[in-house]
């Protein structure tokens, strides 16, 4: 089982930035789809966003135009570039891989 080790979260601002990282133990080549999911206080775990190795992506519709989830595998990473950030969107981030991967997440906090 590959393990995933996320990166990135912080404090920011209504209306700044910031990049999360998605670092796999091993080589993501054989992992078709990886994302990145949240989960609001009080409401179930949603997708954010996801992206297949060929590069196709998917967001939720509350993201986008804001977010942008990219993948190197060279580097086993995905990553996930939130802009225009929103005080909705503070809570933890999990990276996903297909075949039930799972990071321990990184807490995000937009403040108003």
């Amino acid at each position: 089982q590959v393990q995933l080790v996320e990166s990135g979260g912080g404090l920011v601002q209504a209306g700044g930035s910031l990049k999360l990282h998605c670092v796999a133990s091993r080589s993501t080549f054989s992992i078709h789809v990886m994302g990145w999911y949240r989960q609001p206080p009080g409401k179930q775990r949603e997708l954010v966003a996801r992206v297949s190795d060929g590069g196709i992506t998917y967001y939720v519709n509350s993201v986008k135009g804001r977010f942008t989830i990219s993948r190197d595998g060279a580097k086993n990473t995905v990553y996930l570039q939130m802009n225009r950030l929103k005080p909705r969107d503070t809570t933890v981030y999990y990276c996903w891989g297909m075949g039930d991967c799972w990071g321990q997440g990184t807490p995000v906090t937009v403040s108003s």
